[in-house]
C-alpha cells in the first residue's frame, strides 16, 4: 500500500471522528440549564418578596439589584455561553465600563475648559 493511499482512507475516519467530537463538545447538559433555571426562579422569588414584606429606602434598590444584576449574570454566562469564552466575556463585561470612564473623564475634563470659558467672557457672576 502507498502512502498516498493509506492517507486517502484515513483522512475520512478522522475528519468524522473531528466532527462528532466537535459536536460533542459544544453540546451542555440538560442539567446545567435545569439548575440555571432553578436559580433564576429562585432569584426572581426573591426579588418578588422584597416587595410583599414592603421592604423600603436603600435596603429594596439594594436587594433588587443584587438580584437582577445575579440573573443577569447567570442569562450571560450559561445562555449566551460567555462562560466558555474568556476574551468575549472581558469584552462585554470589562471594556464598556472602562470605556464608559474614560468618557467621564472626557467630559470632566471638557467641563472645566467650559467653566473657565464662561468666566473669563462672562465674569464671575453677580
Amino acid at each position: 500500500m502507498t502512502q498516498a493511499t493509506a492517507h486517502a482512507t484515513t483522512a475520512p475516519t478522522t475528519t468524522v471522528q473531528a466532527t462528532t467530537a466537535h459536536a460533542q463538545g459544544q453540546q451542555h447538559p440538560i442539567k446545567l440549564y435545569l439548575v440555571v433555571w432553578g436559580w433564576l426562579f429562585i432569584l426572581s422569588t426573591c426579588s418578588y418578596l422584597v416587595d410583599y414584606f414592603h421592604l423600603q429606602g436603600y435596603l429594596r434598590w439594594s436587594l433588587i439589584l443584587v438580584f437582577m444584576i445575579l440573573k443577569a449574570g447567570l442569562i450571560v454566562a450559561v445562555f449566551m455561553h460567555m462562560a466558555w469564552e474568556r476574551l468575549t466575556l472581558i469584552y462585554a463585561i470589562l471594556l464598556p465600563p472602562v470605556l464608559v470612564l474614560v468618557f467621564v473623564a472626557t467630559m470632566v475634563y471638557e467641563s472645566d475648559y467650559t467653566l473657565f470659558t464662561r468666566a473669563m467672557f462672562f465674569g464671575t457672576g453677580p
